[in-house]
């Protein structure tokens, strides 16, 4: 079956005795694999190789496109996250006529990825997937996202804010910085994780008198099947994790939407959380210049704000951090992360 995601200029041929891929209307030899590992997804794609500098296609050949499940081995031990990895790699060479003797290099963005130890272990697990002369880069799932809005360079500021949220940069000179990105419990409130929990607490101060009363009772009762608050308890801890709270992001938004108050309010100090996180890492690597009025790119991405909601969480962050920097440039990334992991390792193949 041909894979819908490819726009059909590209097909595989055979080299003669060598068996390696080629390309009919001069493509370099070879494929990339660029994979984004987020805290509820992995998402790998099969690209064309092209020497970085070129002028890319518009839009990229997708060759091949496949979904697993978490690689974040913090959140589902190594055996998940090295069976999700393998999982989505052979699925999307399957997708796309290749095999992994074709493979150039494979460059992984996974969240989790804090300590060079962390790099190196991801780096072992796919280097024995492969043969010996693939390239295989791992990054943090915040700097494949930063590529997928400059198109590889990594230059600039991306914030992600979908199950868990980073902010992340890079200055001219390959210095960087980051700033949140340890999770919910060390603060990281401007997530999806982060505004769902705020909201559920808010439901059990509303039922046992601290706090006032909320549409974001009803609504969440509603939206799990429950009718007590009392219930809430034992929903929550029979299955704690990120995704599964984030996932009530959407009814903290329509009971804000509709008024409340507290709804309103979290969202709010999300959305300053999030600007903040941004000025941090635009403050420690100078991209406003000396005068604050430098231009850079922000690149967002991720669920919280990309919703497209009538209260819009993207918006109210870009208008807070160009109250920071005048010159800072949001972008919405036309390319998926995924396909921004594929074009970091031409960038670094190329250099």
């Amino acid at each position: 079956m041909r894979n819908p995601h490819s726009n059909g200029n590209l097909r595989k041929l055979e080299a003669d005795g060598g068996g390696e891929a080629t390309e009919e209307n001069g493509f370099v030899n070879g494929v990339i694999l660029g994979l984004d590992g987020g805290a509820t997804s992995t998402v790998c794609v099969c690209v064309p190789f092209f020497s970085f500098g070129e002028r890319f296609p518009d839009p990229l050949p997708i060759l091949g496109r496949a979904v697993a499940g978490c690689t974040n081995r913090n959140s589902v031990g190594e055996t998940a996250a090295r069976d999700s990895l393998e999982q989505v790699i052979s699925e999307a060479l399957v997708q796309s006529g290749f095999d992994k003797s074709d493979v150039r290099g494979v460059c992984l963005g996974v969240s989790g990825v804090n300590h060079p130890s962390d790099q190196e272990k991801i780096e072992n697990w796919i280097r024995d997937m492969f043969p010996s002369h693939v390239k295989v880069y791992v990054q943090n799932d915040a700097i494949v996202a930063l590529a997928s809005g400059t198109m590889g360079k990594l230059h600039g500021c991306v914030l992600i804010a979908g199950t868990g949220c980073i902010a992340y940069g890079f200055d001219e000179d390959g210095k960087e910085a980051r700033a949140s990105g340890g999770g919910p419990i060390l603060g990281d409130w401007g997530s999806g994780y982060g505004i769902a929990a705020q909201a559920l607490t808010a439901v059990i101060r509303a039922h046992d008198g601290r706090g006032p009363q909320t549409m974001l009772t009803s609504t969440i009762l509603k939206a799990l099947g429950l009718s007590s608050p009392d219930e809430l308890i034992g929903w929550t801890y029979a299955d704690p994790s990120w995704a599964r709270i984030a996932a009530l992001v959407p009814q903290v938004v329509s009971c804000a939407e509709a008024g409340d108050e507290i709804s309103d309010k979290i969202l709010v100090d999300a959305a300053e959380d999030l600007a903040l996180s941004v000025k941090a890492v635009v403050q420690r690597l100078g991209l406003c210049g000396k005068d604050g009025t430098a231009s850079f790119p922000v690149v967002m991405v991720g669920g919280v704000l990309n919703a497209n909601q009538k209260w819009d969480i993207g918006k109210e962050v870009s208008k807070r951090i160009n109250r920071y920097f005048p010159g800072a440039q949001t972008i919405i990334p036309k390319v998926e992360p995924a396909v921004g992991a594929a074009l970091l390792a031409m960038n670094f193949l190329s250099s």
